[in-house]
């Protein structure tokens, strides 16, 4: 492979002068520049990314960390961090935890020995290590938070969707249509939105001067197998409606649904979180909260640029909100020509 020396023999310049096309440090000619251009094409030279990064002190590479790039919740959430990242001229790399906190710092790791200028992290279960913080710290690399607040990260930018309100609105619905046992579908213990959607479910009981039964909640891990599992356990206690913290879990519980032969929304009515294209393609055809996806991706992004144009701006911490989609799971037509 052809080195920098190559091209400037190539060329008929020094190194100095090609480092400085290369890395727009220094000012060229044009016809200098022209020539090294044209070396640099005919050799198929090829930049070394990590030299050139350590001379800038830039890599114009961000990491992003997702809990599970199989939920599709999540690859909507990369297209936006992407699209603004590209627009930005950064590179986006991306990292799976699964929600495994050793994993998590694996790649933390990883993206600090790739000199990433900065970071979005949608954090695992449990604080950030004391240790990772400071490795963090030290290279001067910042975190923005995507959708989850973590120990150890209270000084780093965040962008979160409104989970409270989003139940709550949710739960406030079938109270409207006249549904008294409502039961509920968390999701991953140790997360924000699954804390702050629990909190909008019992606000909305209380709102209504209706009691929280803890016997209709059930703990998942936004999976369809909990969803299915929760659904197994709920529907002995004859619940007239559930609220579901995401797309996958409604997948399972509906599941559960068929093996009990009951039916949706004549039986049990549905709210879920998570809106899709193909939602309305099948039957019944779920009521939702839309949740930004993209949006969280692309204001997470532009946050963490923002950052590192403006390192001592104070911290931000944005919340995008969401919208009820009414469609027929709910009984919404059935209980409007009851009435």
């Amino acid at each position: 492979m052809a080195n920098i020396y190559d091209v400037a023999k190539q060329a008929g310049v020094s190194v100095a002068t090609v480092s400085a096309v290369i890395n727009d440090s220094a000012y060229v000619s044009p016809q200098l520049k022209r020539r090294v251009t044209a070396a640099i094409k005919e050799l198929g030279y090829q930049p070394n990314l990590v030299a050139r990064s350590l001379a800038k002190q830039r890599s114009h590479m961000l990491g992003m960390l997702v809990p599970d790039i199989v939920n599709p919740f999540w690859p909507e959430v990369v297209r936006g961090a992407e699209d603004r990242a590209h627009a930005a001229g950064y590179t986006l790399l991306l990292a799976n935890t699964d929600d495994d906190p050793k994993k998590e710092e694996l790649y933390l790791d990883l993206f600090l020995a790739k000199r990433v200028d900065g970071i979005l992290l949608t954090k695992a279960p449990g604080p950030l290590s004391a240790e990772m913080v400071a490795r963090l710290e030290r290279a001067r690399v910042p975190v923005v938070q995507v959708s989850r607040l973590a120990g150890g990260l209270s000084h780093c930018d965040a962008v979160l969707m409104d989970d409270r309100n989003a139940a709550y609105e949710s739960v406030s619905h079938l109270l409207r249509l006249g549904y008294r046992r409502i039961a509920f579908i968390g999701g991953l213990r140790g997360v924000t939105p699954t804390d702050e959607r629990f909190a909008g479910y019992k606000q909305a009981l209380k709102d209504w001067k209706r009691p929280c039964d803890r016997a209709l909640c059930h703990q998942g891990d936004y999976r369809v197998h909990s969803g299915y599992d929760a659904g197994i356990a709920l529907l002995k206690k004859r619940p007239d409606a559930v609220f579901i913290s995401n797309y996958q879990m409604a997948v399972g519980f509906m599941k559960a649904l068929r093996q009990y032969q009951l039916r949706c929304p004549q039986d049990v009515a549905i709210v879920t979180c998570d809106d899709y294209p193909w939602i309305d393609s099948f039957q019944p055809r779920l009521t939702t909260v839309d949740l930004p996806k993209y949006e969280l991706g692309d204001e997470g992004a532009q946050v963490l640029i923002g950052r590192l144009a403006a390192r001592d701006r104070p911290r931000q911490v944005l919340q995008l909100r969401s919208a009820l989609t009414i469609r027929d799971s709910c009984g919404y037509v059935l209980r409007a020509k009851a009435v």
